[in-house]
């Protein structure tokens, strides 16, 4: 700080031996040397806390960078959150179900639609009006016999 070598602590004791007299000069010595220590004391005070504001300096921009890196994970995550219900699937779809119920649908007997209200066959008194007049028992087609089976023909003739 104030860059003393020998050669000037050496100029400063003869000055200090001629203008303060031999009897006093150990009471100045003490008094010097407790200034010095407290001049010690408050260089490593002051070093000691700018070493703490460095220290603090350095932990806010960690501070910060971290603080950085968590809000870019907080928005990857949202951001995968996003995707994710995107392509959800929707749990009420089951294609072995849907396969299932189609089959069986397929394999079973059609079902009756329903009853007619008007007898076809006119055995009751009600159906003797105009309309059992319209309505006649079709009789089913003639079954087409099968033709008698022909022996093929040779391509020879």
């Amino acid at each position: 700080m104030f860059d003393f070598d020998v050669g000037k602590l050496l100029v400063f004791g003869i000055v200090a031996l001629a203008v303060i007299p031999p009897k006093d000069l150990p009471r100045v010595m003490r008094v010097a040397g407790q200034a010095l220590g407290r001049m010690r004391r408050m260089a490593a005070e002051f070093q000691g806390q700018f070493m703490d504001a460095m220290r603090e300096a350095d932990l806010d921009s960690v501070k910060k960078e971290l603080d950085s890196v968590k809000s870019d994970f907080d928005n990857v995550q949202k951001e995968l959150n996003t995707i994710e219900q995107s392509a959800k699937i929707d749990a009420s779809f089951d294609p072995a179900m849907a396969v299932h119920s189609e089959q069986s649908h397929a394999i079973e007997a059609p079902r009756e639609v329903g009853q007619s209200e008007v007898s076809l066959t006119g055995s009751t008194p009600d159906a003797a009006g105009p309309a059992a007049e319209a309505v006649a028992p079709v009789a089913p087609p003639p079954a087409a016999e099968p033709e008698a089976a022909a022996p093929p023909r040779d391509a020879a003739e």
